[in-house]
């Protein structure tokens, strides 16, 4: 497979080269993880491990952390708190609460965290992006 950063219609030229990175991440993520089932999802090789499943939703958990932040200029809320504090945190809370979901439960969340996040830099362009601070400092 052959990958090129590249522009992407819809988008600034600076912010096109992040969404064609964050494709390809995606991309190659969801190859990994293609046809698993429920137990494959679930597995933990140690008992202080996460699964394969609940990786993927941490992954939707902190693009909506970044959302919140970022677009909405605040923390989460009380129920966002609820809904994708297991996700977000993982460790026990997550082996606890993370498992027996499908494939397409994980990619139906991932999908839908991704679509907001996309519309949300369609509304921006490159000097925001190069524009915004989250605050942290380079060691």
């Amino acid at each position: 497979m052959e990958y090129k950063i590249t522009e992407k219609t819809g988008y600034t030229p600076k912010i096109g080269h992040l969404v064609s990175m964050m494709e390809y991440a995606r991309k190659t993520t969801l190859d990994a993880v293609r046809g698993l089932s429920i137990e494959q999802l679930d597995y933990l090789p140690t008992e202080k491990s996460n699964s394969i499943g609940a990786l993927l939703l941490h992954m939707a958990a902190v693009e909506i952390g970044f959302q919140i932040e970022i677009f909405d200029g605040r923390s989460p809320n009380d129920k966002e708190t609820a809904e994708w504090g297991a996700a977000y945190s993982l460790g026990d809370q997550g082996r606890a609460e993370i498992h027996g979901n499908p494939l397409d439960f994980y990619l139906d969340k991932l999908a839908k965290v991704r679509q907001r996040t996309l519309s949300e830099f369609r509304q921006r362009n490159d000097v925001w992006l190069y524009g915004y601070t989250m605050g942290w400092s380079a060691v």
